[in-house]
């Protein structure tokens, strides 16, 4: 279970939001609402442990996750609205690299497969710098299909730049990851359709 108290949010002189509460339970999904600049980036990177919890705290079975350190971060993939891909790198060795900080070892087989099933067998050994913003996005979601044991997702739009294909195989990824006791946290600008998924909402506003 991940449950925010009271947390707040200030870049700058601003205060983008306070007092904020939520509970999210396993095979539930939590969509982040609001409009550009309301805080829906920061509020994700704080839970998934990325940036300083300003006021109020996040916890993760009840504990802390600032106390859980490491053991936080083995229960969770983060997935931000940048691909973070290095561009003179391939997928393949993008994917290897960030799987490896994650503690999983990948054989590069399975990754051009998982690549391949994105559409993307021919672009898998070649510098990312030369993909397209879909591709790049398609490669980096690739995480997704290793990270099943991992409990919470954490996806800063996780639709951006994709076809409606991918779209599809992104939303089919998410209801399988519920489905088997998952939890999801995400923001999107873009409608999408999670069939049978239990989904709550919580609307940022500037304060």
């Amino acid at each position: 279970m991940l449950q925010a108290r009271q947390i707040e949010c200030t870049r700058g002189n601003r205060r983008l939001f306070r007092d904020l509460s939520f509970r999210l339970e396993a095979k539930r999904a939590l969509r982040v609402k609001g409009e550009n600049g309301t805080g829906k980036t920061s509020l994700l990177r704080m839970a998934a442990g990325l940036s300083p919890i300003e006021g109020g705290e996040i916890l993760w079975n009840d504990t802390r996750i600032a106390k859980l350190g490491e053991d936080y971060l083995r229960d969770i993939v983060f997935l931000g609205h940048a691909n973070a891909l290095k561009d003179d790198l391939s997928a393949v060795e993008n994917l290897r690299h960030a799987l490896a900080l994650a503690g999983m070892r990948v054989a590069p087989a399975e990754l051009r497969t998982a690549l391949a099933e994105q559409g993307l067998a021919a672009v898998a050994d070649i510098p990312v710098k030369l993909l397209s913003q879909g591709q790049k996005r398609r490669a980096a979601l690739v995480r997704l299909d290793f990270s099943a044991n991992r409990a919470l997702w954490i996806l800063d739009e996780p639709f951006s730049a994709l076809d409606a294909a991918s779209v599809a195989r992104v939303e089919k990824a998410v209801v399988g990851h519920l489905q088997v006791g998952g939890m999801v946290l995400f923001t999107t600008h873009h409608e999408v359709e999670l069939a049978g998924a239990q989904v709550q909402s919580v609307e940022l506003g500037v304060c």
